[in-house]
């Protein structure tokens, strides 16, 4: 498996980029040698010249689930109220965990879990009728009156 976005460089591809840079091999000839980039090259000088790092920065991105310690106590609270909207579920979490997230955390957590929306889609409570009037036959348009 290769190298793909988003992955940090192993260390030891590092310091043998950087010592190779260092013995006076220009940054082009030595990104070809060892299959990195110029400007990871030069973005790894200018870090090493301003701030003394060699090393990977710590992966930024997005952090564990919020609620990850919760979950099966939100489970039972969509058990025992499954008609509970996001944001009585948010005040719900602010209040039982002291845990503050936004509405779209709690569907992100709430898709991850694999619960998805209880609504059905609009039908008549017969299922005798049409749901909405139809307007004509197919292609047909609305006269203007």
């Amino acid at each position: 498996m290769g190298w793909r976005s988003g992955q940090t460089y192993s260390e030891d591809l590092r310091t043998r980029v950087l010592a190779a840079v260092d013995r006076g091999q220009g940054a082009y000839a030595v990104a070809a040698m060892f299959g990195v980039s110029v400007s990871y090259i030069y973005k790894a000088l200018a870090r090493r010249r301003e701030r003394g790092i060699e090393t990977a920065l710590p992966a930024r991105g997005r952090p564990g689930l919020k609620l990850e310690a919760h979950l099966d106590a939100l489970r039972a609270q969509i058990v025992a109220h499954p008609d509970a909207t996001l944001a009585e579920l948010v005040a719900w979490a602010r209040c039982q965990y002291g845990t503050t997230v936004s509405i779209a955390t709690m569907w992100t957590t709430l898709r991850a879990l694999g619960i998805t929306l209880k609504k059905r889609p609009a039908t008549p409570p017969n299922k005798s009728e049409r749901t909405l009037p139809r307007l004509g036959g197919p292609g047909a348009r609305r006269s203007r009156a």
